[in-house]
């Protein structure tokens, strides 16, 4: 990714105790930031073996990463250019990557999971569009069903929030799960995303957006999966919370997408034997759930 020169200015000044001829770099990586130093001039190359020394134990060196350096212009981080050498005192993070980017945002229905998360009864009155929200998440489970995709559901303390909604057919589903904590990354689920071949991709939908639709997701790609949010499936008690989580959660990454494009993404070619019958649950448009009003 290329980038204008002021673009990537990094904080000025030279920063009390660092060595003669160094210059005080912040390091950050996952949860974790360590000050350090580095000589005059270092580049990418003196920036990498920093990482390692300092988070050695915990980088996984099979894997891509990407050096980016916090830009003051644009309040975030931007990929390091081209022949960037340390010339002032800085902030830059390896971020491993995720997937090939030659995969990015592909579905297949044999590297894919389906997540419903919390649609239950309880939630009827409260959540924005609710009954637009049931029906793409039936319409999903349906297309689910058709491909033999696995599908993992959880219920949020189903004891005062009652079970998942009688719309939404459970028929087939992997796994049923009641739950406290906010994300659906419970240890049952990690066993059977484990015992499932190949798991490159989630799909996830259900409510609410900015909770546990929004944990659940960060978990996940810190996971390594790919995670696919349905934007015309997952909503929340106030429109502004569900708007501002799918634009942070964009931001990070995850794919916010819509139920027709997951599905003729999954079967891909009109040719694929199952094609028809998806064809027939998108004949009639999902409804857009308040989604258009906030475009």
């Amino acid at each position: 990714m290329a980038a204008t020169e002021p673009a990537v200015q990094a904080l000025a000044g030279g920063g009390a105790g660092a060595p003669s001829g160094t210059v005080p770099v912040l390091f950050c990586f996952s949860v974790f930031a360590r000050p350090s130093a580095v000589p005059h001039g270092a580049g990418y190359e003196l920036l990498i073996q920093k990482f390692l020394s300092l988070y050695g134990d915990q980088i996984d060196m099979h894997r891509k990463f990407v050096v980016q350096l916090f830009a003051e212009e644009w309040g975030q981080y931007v990929d390091l250019p081209k022949g960037f050498a340390v010339s002032e005192r800085c902030k830059v993070r390896l971020v491993p990557l995720q997937i090939q980017l030659t995969t990015l945002g592909n579905l297949t229905p044999s590297s894919t999971v389906f997540f419903c998360c919390d649609m239950q009864e309880r939630f009827r009155p409260a959540i924005k569009y609710f009954g637009d929200i049931i029906s793409v998440g039936q319409r999903l489970l349906q297309g689910a069903r058709i491909l033999g995709i696995p599908v993992i559901v959880t219920e949020q303390y189903p004891k005062g929030l009652g079970s998942t909604v009688q719309e939404i057919d459970l028929t087939g589903v992997k796994l049923v799960l009641p739950k406290t904590k906010f994300s659906m990354v419970l240890p049952e689920v990690e066993t059977a995303l484990a015992e499932i071949p190949g798991v490159r991709s989630v799909v996830l939908f259900g409510v609410e957006t900015h909770v546990c639709i929004q944990q659940t997701a960060l978990e996940l790609i810190g996971r390594g999966i790919e995670v696919h949010i349905v934007a015309d499936a997952t909503s929340s008690r106030s429109m502004m919370d569900r708007m501002f989580a799918l634009e942070r959660l964009a931001r990070t990454g995850i794919i916010v997408t819509t139920s027709e494009a997951v599905l003729l993404q999954l079967v891909a070619d009109k040719d694929h034997p199952k094609f028809k019958e998806i064809q027939n649950l998108i004949k009639a448009s999902a409804p857009e759930s308040g989604l258009l009003s906030k475009v």
